[in-house]
Protein backbone atom coordinates (compact mmCIF):
# COMPACT_ATOMS: atom_id res chain seq x y z
CA UNK A 1 0.00 0.00 0.00
CA UNK A 2 1.19 3.29 -0.93
CA UNK A 3 2.10 5.98 1.88
CA UNK A 4 0.22 8.98 2.03
CA UNK A 5 1.59 12.07 0.74
CA UNK A 6 2.51 14.46 3.27
CA UNK A 7 1.33 18.06 2.97
CA UNK A 8 3.41 20.92 3.73
CA UNK A 9 1.59 23.21 5.70
CA UNK A 10 3.09 26.97 6.52
CA UNK A 11 2.29 27.68 10.41
CA UNK A 12 2.02 31.36 11.06
CA UNK A 13 2.00 31.47 14.79
CA UNK A 14 4.28 34.21 17.23
CA UNK A 15 3.20 32.87 20.48
CA UNK A 16 5.31 29.74 21.16
CA UNK A 17 4.12 27.80 23.36
CA UNK A 18 0.65 27.56 20.84
CA UNK A 19 3.09 27.45 17.89
CA UNK A 20 5.35 24.46 19.02
CA UNK A 21 1.83 22.58 20.15
CA UNK A 22 0.40 23.01 16.84
CA UNK A 23 3.27 22.05 14.94
CA UNK A 24 3.93 19.05 16.96
CA UNK A 25 0.11 17.64 16.41
CA UNK A 26 0.38 19.06 12.95
CA UNK A 27 3.76 16.60 12.46
CA UNK A 28 2.19 13.85 14.28
CA UNK A 29 -0.69 13.68 12.10
CA UNK A 30 1.49 13.40 9.19
CA UNK A 31 2.38 17.25 8.28
CA UNK A 32 5.92 18.18 7.46
CA UNK A 33 5.12 22.02 8.87
CA UNK A 34 7.55 25.18 8.09
CA UNK A 35 6.99 27.56 11.25
CA UNK A 36 7.71 30.92 11.25
CA UNK A 37 6.36 33.86 13.74
CA UNK A 38 6.14 36.59 11.79
CA UNK A 39 3.99 37.76 9.26
CA UNK A 40 6.85 39.54 7.07
CA UNK A 41 8.83 36.08 7.14
CA UNK A 42 5.28 34.22 6.18
CA UNK A 43 4.70 36.12 3.34
CA UNK A 44 8.87 35.41 2.52
CA UNK A 45 8.57 32.01 2.98
CA UNK A 46 5.72 32.14 0.51
CA UNK A 47 7.06 34.18 -1.97
CA UNK A 48 9.92 31.97 -2.35
CA UNK A 49 8.31 28.94 -2.05
CA UNK A 50 4.61 29.45 -2.39
CA UNK A 51 4.14 26.08 -4.63
CA UNK A 52 5.41 24.18 -2.11
CA UNK A 53 3.08 24.63 0.47
CA UNK A 54 -0.67 22.98 0.21
CA UNK A 55 -2.31 25.08 3.15
CA UNK A 56 -1.38 28.31 5.11
CA UNK A 57 -2.31 28.29 8.74
CA UNK A 58 -1.65 31.60 10.38
CA UNK A 59 -2.45 33.64 13.90
CA UNK A 60 -4.49 36.73 13.03
CA UNK A 61 -2.03 39.04 15.60
CA UNK A 62 1.20 38.82 14.53
CA UNK A 63 4.06 41.52 14.34
CA UNK A 64 5.45 42.69 10.84
CA UNK A 65 2.43 41.41 9.22
CA UNK A 66 -1.09 40.65 10.40
CA UNK A 67 -2.52 37.10 9.26
CA UNK A 68 -5.26 39.13 7.55
CA UNK A 69 -3.15 41.40 5.54
CA UNK A 70 -0.92 38.14 4.55
CA UNK A 71 -3.90 36.54 3.67
CA UNK A 72 -5.88 39.02 1.68
CA UNK A 73 -1.58 39.32 0.13
CA UNK A 74 -1.72 35.48 -0.76
CA UNK A 75 -5.28 35.34 -2.09
CA UNK A 76 -4.12 38.16 -5.03
CA UNK A 77 -1.80 35.46 -6.63
CA UNK A 78 -2.50 32.25 -5.26
CA UNK A 79 -5.63 29.59 -4.39
CA UNK A 80 -4.14 28.20 -1.71
CA UNK A 81 -6.05 27.55 1.01
CA UNK A 82 -5.70 29.77 4.06
CA UNK A 83 -6.99 28.84 7.63
CA UNK A 84 -6.85 31.68 10.23
CA UNK A 85 -6.49 31.36 13.43
CA UNK A 86 -7.54 34.34 16.48
CA UNK A 87 -8.83 34.83 19.81
CA UNK A 88 -11.29 37.20 18.47
CA UNK A 89 -14.35 35.48 17.89
CA UNK A 90 -16.49 38.47 17.09
CA UNK A 91 -18.70 38.41 13.96
CA UNK A 92 -17.21 41.41 12.32
CA UNK A 93 -13.22 39.92 12.63
CA UNK A 94 -14.32 36.47 11.42
CA UNK A 95 -16.49 38.23 8.67
CA UNK A 96 -12.81 40.26 8.12
CA UNK A 97 -11.26 37.45 8.03
CA UNK A 98 -13.32 35.71 5.87
CA UNK A 99 -13.74 38.50 3.49
CA UNK A 100 -9.71 38.92 3.01
CA UNK A 101 -9.65 35.01 1.13
CA UNK A 102 -9.63 32.83 4.45
CA UNK A 103 -11.29 29.11 3.61
CA UNK A 104 -12.06 28.72 7.28
CA UNK A 105 -11.40 30.56 10.61
CA UNK A 106 -10.77 29.11 14.04
CA UNK A 107 -10.95 30.41 17.15
CA UNK A 108 -8.66 30.14 20.38
CA UNK A 109 -8.41 28.64 22.39
CA UNK A 110 -9.12 25.95 20.17
CA UNK A 111 -9.41 22.19 20.54
CA UNK A 112 -5.87 20.82 18.81
CA UNK A 113 -8.59 17.71 17.12
CA UNK A 114 -10.88 20.82 15.83
CA UNK A 115 -8.30 22.09 14.36
CA UNK A 116 -6.63 19.12 13.18
CA UNK A 117 -10.33 18.08 11.32
CA UNK A 118 -10.30 22.00 9.24
CA UNK A 119 -7.13 21.29 8.30
CA UNK A 120 -8.09 18.15 6.91
CA UNK A 121 -11.01 19.48 5.22
CA UNK A 122 -9.38 22.45 3.61
CA UNK A 123 -6.85 19.59 2.56
CA UNK A 124 -9.81 17.83 1.15
CA UNK A 125 -11.03 20.51 -0.72
CA UNK A 126 -8.00 21.90 -2.40
CA UNK A 127 -8.24 18.66 -4.30
CA UNK A 128 -12.06 18.38 -4.95
CA UNK A 129 -13.52 15.72 -6.60
CA UNK A 130 -17.02 16.23 -8.21
CA UNK A 131 -20.03 15.43 -5.87
CA UNK A 132 -22.20 12.81 -7.25
CA UNK A 133 -23.96 13.89 -10.12
CA UNK A 134 -27.04 15.43 -10.90
CA UNK A 135 -27.63 12.62 -13.74
CA UNK A 136 -27.18 9.93 -11.18
CA UNK A 137 -28.87 10.86 -8.56
CA UNK A 138 -31.94 11.76 -10.52
CA UNK A 139 -32.01 15.32 -9.51
CA UNK A 140 -31.98 18.70 -11.85
CA UNK A 141 -29.19 19.74 -13.78
CA UNK A 142 -27.65 22.70 -15.92
CA UNK A 143 -28.15 22.67 -19.67
CA UNK A 144 -25.35 20.49 -21.18
CA UNK A 145 -23.22 23.02 -23.61
CA UNK A 146 -23.73 22.06 -27.31
CA UNK A 147 -21.13 19.92 -28.69
CA UNK A 148 -20.07 18.62 -25.10
CA UNK A 149 -20.65 15.06 -24.30
CA UNK A 150 -23.33 14.30 -22.13
CA UNK A 151 -23.32 12.72 -18.60
CA UNK A 152 -21.53 13.18 -15.54
CA UNK A 153 -18.54 14.69 -17.48
CA UNK A 154 -20.79 16.97 -19.66
CA UNK A 155 -20.15 20.86 -19.38
CA UNK A 156 -23.10 22.44 -17.42
CA UNK A 157 -24.08 25.73 -18.44
CA UNK A 158 -26.24 28.13 -15.55
CA UNK A 159 -26.83 31.74 -17.28
CA UNK A 160 -23.88 33.05 -18.52
CA UNK A 161 -21.81 30.27 -16.18
CA UNK A 162 -20.34 27.40 -18.15
CA UNK A 163 -18.85 24.49 -15.32
CA UNK A 164 -16.46 21.81 -16.93
CA UNK A 165 -16.86 18.98 -14.35
CA UNK A 166 -14.16 17.08 -16.03
CA UNK A 167 -11.51 19.60 -15.45
CA UNK A 168 -13.06 21.45 -12.73
CA UNK A 169 -12.55 24.89 -14.72
CA UNK A 170 -15.31 27.61 -14.54
CA UNK A 171 -15.64 30.56 -17.73
CA UNK A 172 -18.09 33.34 -17.13
CA UNK A 173 -19.29 34.51 -20.44
CA UNK A 174 -16.94 32.40 -22.17
CA UNK A 175 -13.78 33.75 -19.85
CA UNK A 176 -11.72 31.61 -17.57
CA UNK A 177 -12.97 32.62 -13.42
CA UNK A 178 -10.39 31.57 -10.92
CA UNK A 179 -11.75 29.57 -7.67
CA UNK A 180 -10.42 28.62 -5.04
CA UNK A 181 -10.91 24.91 -3.74
CA UNK A 182 -13.76 26.06 -1.46
CA UNK A 183 -15.67 28.09 -4.15
CA UNK A 184 -15.35 25.61 -6.46
CA UNK A 185 -17.05 23.17 -4.03
CA UNK A 186 -19.31 25.52 -3.01
CA UNK A 187 -20.73 25.73 -6.75
CA UNK A 188 -20.18 22.26 -7.39
CA UNK A 189 -22.87 21.71 -4.70
CA UNK A 190 -25.24 24.50 -5.73
CA UNK A 191 -24.78 23.01 -9.53
CA UNK A 192 -25.52 19.12 -8.32
CA UNK A 193 -28.96 20.96 -6.90
CA UNK A 194 -29.36 23.75 -9.50
CA UNK A 195 -32.90 25.17 -9.65
CA UNK A 196 -33.34 23.73 -5.97
CA UNK A 197 -32.87 25.21 -2.72
CA UNK A 198 -29.61 24.62 -0.42
CA UNK A 199 -29.92 25.38 2.74
CA UNK A 200 -26.25 26.61 5.00
CA UNK A 201 -26.64 23.66 7.49
CA UNK A 202 -26.37 21.46 3.95
CA UNK A 203 -23.64 23.41 2.83
CA UNK A 204 -21.53 23.68 6.17
CA UNK A 205 -21.95 19.75 6.01
CA UNK A 206 -21.04 19.14 2.66
CA UNK A 207 -18.20 22.09 1.75
CA UNK A 208 -16.86 22.31 5.45
CA UNK A 209 -17.09 19.33 7.28
CA UNK A 210 -19.19 21.17 9.76
CA UNK A 211 -21.52 19.23 11.31
CA UNK A 212 -21.14 19.49 15.16
CA UNK A 213 -20.28 23.38 15.51
CA UNK A 214 -22.92 26.21 15.38
CA UNK A 215 -22.43 29.86 14.66
CA UNK A 216 -20.67 29.71 11.52
CA UNK A 217 -23.25 30.99 8.93
CA UNK A 218 -20.42 33.38 8.02
CA UNK A 219 -18.48 30.95 6.19
CA UNK A 220 -21.49 30.41 3.60
CA UNK A 221 -22.59 33.76 3.39
CA UNK A 222 -19.29 35.38 2.63
CA UNK A 223 -18.30 32.66 0.10
CA UNK A 224 -21.42 32.97 -1.69
CA UNK A 225 -20.43 36.66 -1.76
CA UNK A 226 -17.29 36.08 -3.04
CA UNK A 227 -18.58 33.43 -5.05
CA UNK A 228 -20.76 35.57 -6.33
CA UNK A 229 -18.27 38.65 -7.14
CA UNK A 230 -16.62 36.38 -9.35
CA UNK A 231 -19.73 34.30 -11.45
CA UNK A 232 -22.29 37.15 -11.65
CA UNK A 233 -24.70 38.55 -8.42
CA UNK A 234 -27.47 37.20 -10.21
CA UNK A 235 -25.77 33.13 -10.82
CA UNK A 236 -26.82 32.41 -7.08
CA UNK A 237 -30.61 33.48 -5.63
CA UNK A 238 -30.75 33.72 -1.34
CA UNK A 239 -33.92 32.03 -0.23
CA UNK A 240 -34.56 34.27 2.58
CA UNK A 241 -34.86 31.99 5.76
CA UNK A 242 -33.82 28.83 3.30
CA UNK A 243 -30.48 29.29 2.22
CA UNK A 244 -29.61 29.51 -1.79
CA UNK A 245 -30.06 28.16 -4.77
CA UNK A 246 -27.72 28.20 -8.30
CA UNK A 247 -30.20 30.38 -11.10
CA UNK A 248 -30.74 27.91 -14.14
Amino acid sequence: MTAPVARRVLLVEDDAVIGEATSLHLERSGHAVTWVTDGLDAWSAFTEAGAAYDVVVSDVMLPGLDGVTLCRRIREVSTLPVLLLSARSDPVDVVGGLEAGADDYVTKPFDVQVLLARVRSVLRRAEPSPPASSAASGGPAGAAVPGASGGPGAVERYGDVELDRRALTVRVGGAPVALTPTELRLLLELADAAGAVVSRSALLSRVWDHDEWHDDAHLVNVHVQRLRAKIGADAIETVRGFGYKLVR
